[in-house]
């Protein structure tokens, strides 16, 4: 069955970076498009990042994110990454992973001052 294991979140400052992991496990990963999707307080969950091919070549982003976020994989570990950087508060909730709909139990990231 497919497992999605997100981590790496946490509490950060504005401007500040995180490097969120995912696990995946019980579908063929390296072939598989993944997507990161977060889900602030309050309000409905929101398509952050996609990736298409075993390469990484083939991405996207959200508006909001484009510049700051990169997404990546490691087909080896069987592991989706997603690197933060110049964080704001807006970019706080639960991170997911998602693979056709599945999603992991998500990771908070807080960025506060």
């Amino acid at each position: 069955q497919v497992q999605l294991v997100e981590s790496g979140g946490g509490l950060v400052q504005p401007g500040g970076s995180l490097r969120l992991s995912c696990a995946a496990s019980g579908f063929m990963f390296s072939s598989s498009a993944m997507s990161w999707v977060r889900q602030a307080p309050g309000k409905g969950p929101e398509w952050v990042s996609s990736i298409f091919d075993s390469d990484g070549i083939n991405t996207m982003y959200a508006d909001s994110v484009k510049g700051r976020f990169t997404i990546s994989r490691d087909n080896a570990k069987n592991t989706l990454y997603l690197q933060m950087n110049s964080l704001k508060p807006e970019d706080t909730g639960v991170y997911y992973c998602d693979f056709e709909a599945h999603r992991g139990q998500g990771t908070q990231v807080t960025v506060s001052s």
